[in-house]
């Protein structure tokens, strides 16, 4: 009984935490957009710069994505932090204390087991270790570059922890998770999760006139002939006339690379989270900052004095409304509320695992085992 009011509480504050607005489809092309029609050379490659906050905007089919990075230190026996955690509200710290924030975990930093409906979660990892429980009976930890790609689909529950695994130095963590949205024809699809390992990413290499490099992780889409893993069945991504794309750009300081172009009307989006300065055709964007494109130009990008890292977004607009309510997100109330009742009375299958917070043994490397029964094991570092 205290379990599951735990877990009513719990799902209660993220419903609270993330339910947003409704969001209509855009039934006009901007001014820009419309004057690029034109070809005129001279025209300012920037829609607009925003700056970035904890939770990063992002324009349809995104939903939205979340940067996390955290200092965390040594792990203690049961793989949490060995610092105190007096002064954190524990199952609600997300204010960075002593370098890292908890989440929504009590012993283990987190997102203990919690439902999704309606679209895709792409965790993509930079650094530090992820455990994946879910309720259809996958599991997982990932970690270092790889990237977890769940589709939600007609209900799932699933959680992610952040193990500190290793007791005798800090276990820093830093990923993206980014919320893709589904079209209502594929809202209510069977779930999926799908692992793509670092080693399987592809990168896309240049090297400009002055002998400054780019490097590009193709997580999404594909540049020249370079391409990225196959998405989920039924993601917005698995059709190419889409045009999603997810690249993790880093060039060195001073290193110079045109974006290449896209069709009009797709939406695409530079997340420039690391380094100094970074010039987007004539305008320097400082750290920190969103930077909005026009989709159809070739767009030259110059890193300033230190080294950069962007995140690229882009995709084609579903154009339906958007109604999220904190874990759901349907195109009508109506189908939000459905989306709590399924879940009160099902669970999205239960949760078959031994705790909410669930964690794998210490010394388990990366690996995955998917709901059929099949498991992926990579070698252990």
């Amino acid at each position: 009984m205290e379990n599951k009011l735990q877990r009513r509480s719990f799902i209660t504050r993220l419903s609270m935490a993330l339910a947003s607005a409704i969001a209509l489809p855009l039934t006009s092309f901007s001014s820009k957009i419309k004057q690029s029609l034109t070809s005129n050379p001279m025209i300012d490659p920037i829609l607009s710069i925003k700056p970035l906050g904890f939770q990063w905007e992002t324009a349809d089919p995104f939903l939205f994505c979340v940067h996390h990075e955290d200092k965390f230190p040594k792990g203690n026996d049961t793989m949490g932090p060995v610092t105190s955690m007096q002064g954190r509200s524990l199952g609600d710290d997300f204010i960075i204390k002593d370098g890292f924030r908890m989440y929504h975990g009590k012993t283990v930093p987190g997102f203990p087991g919690h439902p999704h409906r309606g679209f895709e979660t792409i965790t993509v990892v930079r650094q530090g270790m992820v455990d994946h429980a879910d309720s259809i009976g996958a599991a997982g930890r990932y970690g270092d570059g790889d990237v977890q790609w769940m589709t939600a689909g007609k209900g799932v529950q699933h959680s992610e922890m952040f193990p500190l695994l290793s007791k005798e130095k800090e276990n820093p963590m830093e990923l993206f998770q980014i919320w893709l949205n589904l079209p209502k024809k594929n809202k209510m699809v069977a779930p999926h999760f799908k692992m793509m390992w670092r080693e399987s990413i592809p990168n896309f290499s240049f090297t400009d006139a002055n002998k400054k490099k780019t490097n590009i992780e193709v997580i999404a889409g594909k540049i020249e002939t370079t391409e990225a893993p196959t998405p989920p069945p039924d993601s917005w991504a698995s059709d190419a006339a889409n045009e999603l794309a997810i690249w993790n750009i880093k060039m060195e300081a001073g290193a110079s690379w045109t974006v290449p172009k896209a069709s009009l009307g797709i939406n695409r989006t530079l997340y420039f989270y690391e380094g100094d300065l970074l010039n987007v055709g004539a305008t320097a964007v400082t750290k920190y900052n969103a930077v909005e494109l026009m989709p159809n130009m070739d767009i030259n990008i110059v890193a300033g004095g230190n080294a950069v890292s962007i995140l690229m977004l882009q995709g084609k607009p579903i154009g339906e409304p958007v109604i999220s309510y904190g874990p759901f997100v349907m195109n009508t109330k109506e189908e939000i509320n459905q989306a709590f009742e399924d879940y009160h009375q099902t669970q999205f299958g239960g949760w078959p695992w031994s705790r909410f917070d669930q964690v794998h043994d210490r010394e388990k490397g990366r690996f995955a085992k998917h709901a059929d029964g099949s498991e992926e094991v990579k070698p252990k570092e």
